[in-house]
């Protein structure tokens, strides 16, 4: 990959991203509003005394799922507007490279994840009063990693998509059995040995792993760190795979 391409490849695509309000909201505003309205779902919600809230334990999930499930959706299919639109393969005839346009794309979105995840923190810690043994900062940078792992995945699955309406069908393909499978329903330690196996193969359950032990530990663990360490892993091949499967065009 060039430094400078890709640099200015990030540049471009958040020129695009700002000029998009929609997608701003949809980025920024609706987890804040999903939040909301968590909160109120589990505000009667008994507490056991020494246990963490409903909402503790929920909302804290949540501030890793809103932004994989947002990131996935808005990146594949803006990476297929690119194509059907001929962007992509007039980009292509310039020294641009797919790596440098992929990572570009994971890039600038990590950096519109931030603004994300920095809100909706705010939102779930100082308005609703979310209370976790770690800090704030590890939440938001694992709730980030989150989304990036949200747009590596949804630049890989544009590949296949030759419309935006194919290009969602991956959603209940991709998304939804993970989230099923990540423990917010149930540990991961009680299911049956077979759908144990699909949760260790899956990203996201690492993802949420390291949220709860961020809620659980005031120290980061190396338990923590290794879950990331996977995240990150999968974020890169991810990429790598987009790259050797992006088509210039839909045909």
């Amino acid at each position: 990959m060039n430094a400078r391409i890709l640099a200015a490849t990030t540049g471009r695509i958040l020129r695009q991203l700002r000029h998009d309000r929609r997608t701003i909201a949809l980025l920024v505003v609706v987890p804040a509003v999903l939040l909301t309205l968590v909160y109120f779902m589990y505000a009667d919600q008994p507490t056991p005394p020494g246990q963490p809230t409903t909402f503790d334990r929920v909302a804290l999930v949540m501030l890793g799922i809103f932004p994989f499930v947002i990131m996935f959706l808005v990146t594949s299919i803006a990476m297929l507007r690119e194509r059907t639109s001929g962007t992509l393969e007039r980009l292509l005839t310039t020294p641009l490279g797919k790596l440098d346009l992929l990572f570009g794309y994971g890039i600038a979105f990590g950096l519109a994840a931030a603004v994300q995840a920095a809100v909706a923190a705010a939102v779930a810690y100082w308005i609703f009063d979310l209370e976790t043994a770690g800090g704030i900062g590890l939440v938001i940078g694992i709730a980030v990693l989150d989304a990036v792992l949200g747009v590596a995945l949804g630049l890989l699955c544009s590949a296949f998509a030759r419309t935006e309406f194919q290009a969602v069908q991956f959603l209940p393909v991709v998304v939804i059995p993970q989230l099923l499978l990540c423990g917010l329903f149930v540990a991961r330690d009680q299911m049956a040995g077979w759908l144990q196996a699909l949760s260790d193969a899956f990203p996201l359950s690492y993802a949420i792993e390291a949220l709860q032990e961020v809620g659980a530990h005031a120290e980061p663990t190396g338990r923590m760190w290794r879950d990331v360490a996977v995240v990150f892993g999968a974020v890169v091949l991810a990429l790598v795979l987009a790259a050797a499967t992006l088509r210039r065009r839909s045909g």
